[in-house]
């Protein structure tokens, strides 16, 4: 199919009592629950997201699909 590079992107800290720029980024990175995850294109735009919100999230690096 396509060569491009993934990240699966889970949730793993509450979102309660958080900024609302965090709310909205993780939210942005289709996360809104705990425990849920989610698999996105590698781009430095997502990595910035994630970047923002490391400390209520876990990445694990997926291989080219």
């Amino acid at each position: 199919m396509s060569d491009k590079k993934t990240v699966k992107v889970t949730q793993t800290g509450s979102p309660i009592g958080r900024t609302d720029d965090q709310l909205a980024t993780l939210k942005g990175l289709g996360l809104n629950k705990r425990h849920r995850s989610k698999v996105l294109e590698d781009t430095p735009s997502v990595r910035g997201m994630i970047n923002k919100v490391r400390h209520l999230v876990r990445v694990d690096e997926e291989s080219a699909r």
